[in-house]
C-alpha cells in the first residue's frame, strides 16, 4: 500500500523532527493542510505549547490582493507566516519528502456565517453555516480559486480534495450536543438541501418536495426510533433530489479540477452510498472517471470497513485507487492496528491514509509504525 500521512503546517514547521519522524516512518508522501476549518490541534512535539487554537476556517498560502471574489478566505494569525503551508512543504521538498495538497472545499463555519445565503438549508429553512451550498455559484468560484491558490508556485505530488461536495446536518459545529439524537435516516433527510439554488435543480414542484422532506423528517424525528435506517419519501422526491444534488456536486468538482490541472494525483475523499455528506461525500457517477484515487472513511475498525473496501473495489473502475482512510488518535486506540491495515490491503486498498503525524505524540507512535508495517506486508 502506498502510504500518506497528514499533517498540519505547524507539525511541520515548529515540532522539531517531524521530517526525521516522518522519514522513519516511511511514509510515502505527507499531506499538509492547504484550506482547513476550525480546529483545536494538540501538538504534543512542540517544546513551547500544548496545542494550536485555529478560532475560524483558513487558508493557509498567501491571500493575493484581487483574487478573490466575495467569498474571500480568511488568514490564521495562529500560523506564524504568510505562506506556512508553501513553507512546510519547501521544508518536506529539503528532506526529500514528497508533499500533498490537503485542500478542505465546502466546510468553513467563517463564511458560512457571513453568507447566510449560500449556505446549506434544510427542509425547515435552517442554514447550516458550516456548510457551502454546492448549488450556489458563488461556492463553485470560490472552490475553483481555492484550488488554484492552493498548488500556485508548489510542486506537489497528489492533491487530496476533502469536503468536495455537500455538507450535511452532522458535521462539526461549536459544542455540537446532536450526537445520537437523530436516526440515520432522520439525519439523511436533514442534510438534503432546499435553498433556491438547489431548488431551481429539481425537476418537480419544489414546495411539493420541500413539504415532503418537512413531513417526513418530523415523522421520523417523533418516532424516536433512533437505529431507523430507511425513510418513508417518494421514490419520485428521492430520485429529485439526489439528481440536483450530484449536478451541484460535479459542477464543483470541474471547476475545482479545471485548476488544478493535470501535472498531480487527484485523490478524492469520498463514500459509496451516493446520500452521505460531510467530509467525505456520496460519489457521483461520474466522479471515479475524473480522479486518480478514491478513499473511504475506514475510521470504525471492524469487518464493516473491510467490507466497505472490498465493495469499493469491485464496483469501482480498476484504474481507480481505493484508499483507506484511518486514525491512530481515536480515543480509543485501535486493537492489533497492524493487521487491522493489513485486511484493508487484502480486501483491495492500495492505498493508506493515516491520520495524524502531528497529533500522534510519543505514546501513540508505536501506533503508526504499526499501522504502515501492516500496510507493508500485503502485495
Amino acid at each position: 500500500m502506498r502510504v500518506t500521512g497528514y499533517a498540519y503546517p505547524w507539525d511541520v514547521l515548529d515540532a522539531p523532527g517531524f521530517t526525521e519522524r516522518a522519514a522513519e516512518l516511511d511514509v510515502d508522501e505527507v499531506a499538509v493542510a492547504v484550506s482547513y476549518h476550525s480546529a483545536r490541534a494538540a501538538t504534543p512535539w512542540s517544546p513551547s505549547r500544548s496545542s494550536v487554537v485555529a478560532r475560524h476556517a483558513a487558508f493557509y498560502r498567501p491571500i493575493r490582493k484581487g483574487a478573490w471574489g466575495r467569498l474571500r478566505p480568511a488568514a490564521p494569525d495562529w500560523a506564524g507566516a504568510e505562506d506556512s503551508a508553501g513553507d512546510a512543504v519547501r521544508v518536506l521538498d529539503a528532506a526529500g519528502i514528497p508533499a500533498a495538497a490537503w485542500v478542505v472545499f465546502t466546510h468553513n463555519s467563517l463564511l458560512g456565517t457571513k453568507n447566510p445565503d449560500v449556505s446549506v438549508r434544510n427542509c425547515f429553512g435552517e442554514p447550516y453555516p458550516w456548510a457551502l451550498c454546492p448549488a450556489r455559484e458563488q461556492v463553485r468560484e470560490y472552490a475553483a480559486k481555492v484550488a488554484a491558490e492552493s498548488v500556485r508556485g508548489l510542486e506537489f505530488r497528489s492533491v487530496i480534495l476533502e469536503a468536495c461536495g455537500p455538507l450535511g446536518v452532522v458535521h462539526q459545529h461549536q459544542h455540537e450536543k446532536t450526537d445520537g439524537v437523530w436516526s440515520p435516516a432522520a439525519a439523511r433527510v436533514l442534510s438534503v438541501c432546499c435553498c433556491e439554488a438547489c431548488a431551481a435543480q429539481w425537476d418537480a414542484d419544489t414546495g411539493e418536495v420541500q413539504a415532503a422532506l418537512a413531513a417526513e423528517a418530523r415523522r421520523l424525528i417523533a418516532s424516536g426510533d433512533l437505529a431507523a435506517t430507511e425513510d418513508q419519501l417518494p421514490p419520485e422526491v428521492k430520485a429529485t433530489v439526489l439528481a440536483g444534488r450530484q449536478r451541484s456536486t460535479d459542477a464543483l468538482r470541474a471547476g475545482i479540477l479545471a485548476e488544478i490541472g493535470a501535472g498531480p494525483r487527484l485523490v478524492l475523499h469520498g463514500a459509496m452510498d451516493p446520500w452521505v455528506t460531510g467530509a467525505l461525500p456520496g460519489l457521483t457517477p461520474s466522479a471515479p472517471d475524473d480522479v486518480h484515487s478514491v478513499v473511504l472513511q475506514c475510521w470504525a475498525p471492524g469487518q464493516a470497513s473491510v467490507d466497505a473496501v472490498a465493495a469499493a473495489r469491485a464496483a469501482l473502475p480498476s484504474i481507480v485507487d481505493v484508499g483507506a482512510y484511518i486514525t491512530a488518535v481515536a480515543a480509543n486506540p485501535v486493537p492489533e492496528i497492524d493487521r487491522y491495515t493489513a485486511a484493508l490491503a487484502e480486501a483491495g486498498a492500495s492505498e493508506l491514509h493515516l491520520y495524524h503525524l502531528g497529533l500522534a505524540g510519543a505514546g501513540r507512535w508505536a501506533d503508526l509504525r504499526a499501522a504502515v508495517r501492516g500496510a507493508r506486508t500485503v502485495n
